[in-house]
């Protein structure tokens, strides 16, 4: 299949088609990548030269078919028995239209891999990375062409969750940002574009707050990890599965909407945010947590619990889309 840079699968013109995409790295998140690439029919190649990553990537992108064929995400045609597998940076990139890059989250190796990279491809082919909070105007910085660099951070596991976040640095040309927009709707992912940069961009510094609350309240003895928890996932995180805060909020405020909420509540609320915590993560809260989360997750491992929340998201999104 054919991905233009407008985002229209299968009509692509032989200048603008995206057919052959790299994928840099081959921990958790370039695997989930090489998978939803392949379900896409695109021609995939992963590199990483970690000892044990091929094999990882093959078992990974296995694990993940049946998900995505439940989604409806695998076009005919298509099978995780396609993925090539090249070791050597410089083999694996040649040919590519479209880099997707997920090396470890530290700005002095990505922005000597960028530069590395950027020596070896085209000007016109996109480099994307993953980075979960590094600004790219940083990461760019030693590259001939960065016009073509943007950070294109998905969110985890990327084969089913369909956020990705895009921005570019301040040497990064709106059409390569614009093309990274468009590759990304056509293979299912529903990315954003930030105005700006920010440490961490929006979904994490989201997060970030959030979790803050949550070990402030753990700290204070307010409420158990597993009860915080589930204050969020029995409650306001199954709306936010729908609609993000702004709109739960408008709906909230009943048929005056946001302007009525605002009217009545906004004096409430910033009496929460007054009361927030900002707390000290000592050795022995960081223990509590831990055990909390041990206590909660009821002695199953981190790979089962990962398929008890892939099969849910499988569900979810399922529902989401029927309701839609």
């Amino acid at each position: 299949m054919a991905v233009d840079a407008a985002g229209l699968p299968g009509e692509a013109s032989e200048e603008t088609a995206i057919r052959r995409v790299a994928v840099v790295g081959a921990g958790t998140i370039g695997a989930s990548w090489a998978a939803l690439f392949l379900a896409r029919g695109l021609d995939v190649v992963v590199t990483d030269p970690a000892e044990g990553a091929e094999a990882f990537t093959r078992r990974f992108t296995a694990g993940a078919w049946p998900a995505l064929e439940a989604l409806g995400a695998v076009l005919p045609g298509a099978d995780p028995g396609h993925l090539r597998f090249e070791p050597d940076l410089g083999a694996a990139l040649a040919g590519a239209e479209f880099v997707q890059e997920n090396g470890p989250e530290r700005e002095a190796l990505k922005t000597d891999l960028f530069a590395r990279m950027d020596a070896l491809l085209p000007p016109e082919v996109v480099i994307a990375s993953s980075s979960s909070g590094l600004l790219m105007s940083r990461v760019q910085s030693a590259c001939r062409h960065p016009g073509r660099c943007v950070i294109g951070h998905p969110f985890n596991p990327p084969h089913l969750i369909p956020l990705v976040e895009v921005v570019g640095g301040e040497r990064t040309d709106a059409a390569s940002v614009e093309r990274a927009m468009g590759f990304y709707r056509a293979v299912g992912k529903h990315p954003i574009r930030l105005h700006k940069e920010v440490p961490g961009h929006v979904a994490n510094r989201l997060q970030a707050a959030l979790w803050r609350e949550a070990i402030h309240l753990a700290a204070e003895g307010v409420a158990s990890v597993a009860d915080i928890d589930a204050a969020v996932a029995q409650g306001p995180g199954l709306r936010w599965a729908i609609f993000g805060p702004h709109m739960t909020f408008h709906l909230g405020g009943g048929g005056g909407g946001m302007e009525h909420f605002l009217a009545h509540l906004l004096g409430p609320f910033e009496g929460f945010w007054a009361d927030l915590g900002e707390p000290r993560v000592t050795p022995a809260l960081q223990r509590r947590i831990v055990d909390g989360v041990r206590e909660e997750a009821e002695g199953l491992s981190v790979e089962e619990l990962s398929a008890r929340r892939d099969r849910a998201l499988v569900a979810l999104i399922r529902a989401l889309g029927e309701g839609g």
